[in-house]
């Protein structure tokens, strides 16, 4: 563990101002206001909710915020006008991020002004906000590409005109840690912020260099989502000061993973697969070498416990498992295959990774019962499926099932025909059985319009979950195959002898 950082890090969260600046996502006020609690909860000091003049759903989503009581400071983007400032005071804001450009790059070609203007719109606009009542953070846009000493006059005789606040922004990624390590300790007159850009993926690294040259805020984002390349990511920057700085940051880490994944499902912004700390693979182990490793001992493979950020250990079957892991799996799965048998299974383990399929759970337990002669009847046998979808057509789903050997037909409606019969399917078990839809994916095995598509499902019922898969031309009709398979293994676990 590297030496300790100073004093308590603050957090300034930017997700809802320039995470939500990333091509294609708009949030409503009360998706807004969603977001802004969880952060709140989290142990974010201050939430940027937003530009207030840029919308008046923007100052609508300010003033929910503000008068929702969160702990968290609401702080709104403004530039040097009073209009903005005034949007932000009425809506109820605490404090104002006053954005001024400090780099004659953006102070003669986008602004068309002189450094003498710039400074005049900045000083006048600190004053007026202190008249209003708010907060000022001075932030120096371009920071990275300004003249050292020019932002050094701006940010201090704004402190004297009252600013509460400095920040230094990195606005295009710029920045080396060599560099931030000496630009951050000379501006460092007034609680000091650093705003990072990932466009050559140095955004953490520059964060962390200038807290440690005394920088006391770092301004994230969820999922590090944002303009181009996007912004320094709130869980990474959580996790790298806790695990190796050993700074309590304040923050409550193992709700990380559930605030990723609520800002990825409102923003639309897809999770990476192998992205650090939330990506889907970042606790998953198919190797045999690792996964043995990590079941006689976590820390070999594992920088820190996934239960310390919400998330839990997954082992990912295939051709590289051993027979560690696939046992562990069947353990789970409440199954004790004898040594001969449990060569056999991860035999044919191996030649479905050989094919380049994913072994699901489902996949594994027929497997295992082929293999150790277990003869079941299924809980759940498809009737019949309609779906109905088209222009200015509600996509609507009817299911008929044998349940238990009980027939129900549901029907629902759906934001698609896939979604509309994954509804009906779960309405038609509700009597049964509560099963939630966890995750869904779907991959184009060969190419053309009638390309094969592999659908993988995962649900969960009391707590268990199970993933399972379906396979055909019609997209619909391998979700359908998917749930209905996954959903057997499910309702058919509580009564069966699997020794």
């Amino acid at each position: 563990m590297i030496a300790l950082l100073g004093d308590k890090i603050r957090f300034f969260d930017t997700t809802l101002r320039d995470g939500e600046q990333t091509p294609g996502v708009s949030l409503s006020p009360d998706e807004k206001l969603t977001i802004a609690t969880l952060l709140s909860d989290i142990g974010v000091t201050v939430i940027e909710a937003g530009s207030a003049a840029a919308s008046v759903g923007e100052r609508e989503a300010i003033k929910l915020i503000a008068d929702a009581g969160l702990s968290a400071e609401c702080c709104t983007y403004v530039r040097a006008m009073k209009l903005d400032i005034d949007y932000a005071a009425d809506a109820g804001a605490d404090s104002i991020h006053l954005v001024i450009p400090v780099s004659d790059l953006h102070i003669e070609k986008k602004m068309r002004k002189t450094r003498a203007e710039v400074s005049d719109m900045a000083f006048k606009a600190v004053e007026y906000a202190k008249e209003r009542g708010l907060i000022v953070e001075l932030s120096g846009e371009d920071a990275s590409r300004a003249d050292q000493q020019f932002l050094l006059e701006i940010f201090r005789e704004g402190v004297n005109r009252g600013a509460d606040r400095l920040c230094v922004c990195d606005t295009v990624g710029l920045l080396t840690p060599e560099r931030t390590r000496e630009i951050i300790p000379p501006l460092n007159i007034a609680p000091l912020s650093i705003h990072c850009h990932n466009d050559l993926g140095l955004a953490l690294a520059n964060s962390l260099e200038a807290l440690k040259a005394g920088a006391t805020c770092a301004h994230v984002t969820v999922n590090g989502i944002g303009e181009r390349s996007g912004n320094t990511p709130l869980e990474e920057l959580v996790m790298a000061l806790k695990v190796l700085y050993g700074t309590d940051t304040g923050v409550t880490t193992e709700k990380l993973y559930h605030l990723s994944n609520v800002v990825s499902r409102l923003t639309g912004v897809p999770l990476p697969m192998h992205k650090a700390i939330i990506g889907e693979m970042a606790f998953t182990h198919e190797s045999g070498i690792h996964a043995h490793g990590v079941l006689r001992e976590p820390s070999t493979y594992e920088t820190y416990s996934p239960e310390l950020i919400g998330r839990k250990r997954r082992f990912l079957l295939g051709k590289h498992s051993g027979a560690a892991a696939v046992e562990a799996a069947l353990s789970d799965l409440d199954y004790s295959p004898n040594r001969e048998q449990l060569n056999e299974i991860l035999l044919r383990i191996k030649v479905m990774g050989d094919m380049g399929k994913r072994v699901t759970d489902a996949d594994l337990m027929a497997i295992t019962d082929a293999v150790m002669l277990i003869e079941r009847e299924p809980e759940l046998v498809l009737k019949q499926f309609t779906v109905v979808s088209g222009n200015n057509v509600i996509p609507t789903a009817s299911v008929t099932l044998l349940v238990r050997g009980e027939e129900i037909t549901s029907a629902s409606t759906g934001d698609g025909p896939v979604d509309a019969a994954m509804e009906a399917l779960r309405k038609t078990v509700s009597d049964v059985a509560d099963i939630t839809l966890l995750e869904y994916h779907v991959d184009a095995i060969s190419g053309g319009t009638d390309a094969l598509v592999d659908v993988t499902v995962t649900l969960e019922k009391d707590g268990k979950q199970m993933t399972s898969r379906g396979a055909r031309t019609d997209i619909i009709t391998a979700s359908v195959e998917a749930m209905i398979t996954g959903m057997n293994r499910l309702l058919g676990e509580e009564h069966e002898d699997r020794s």
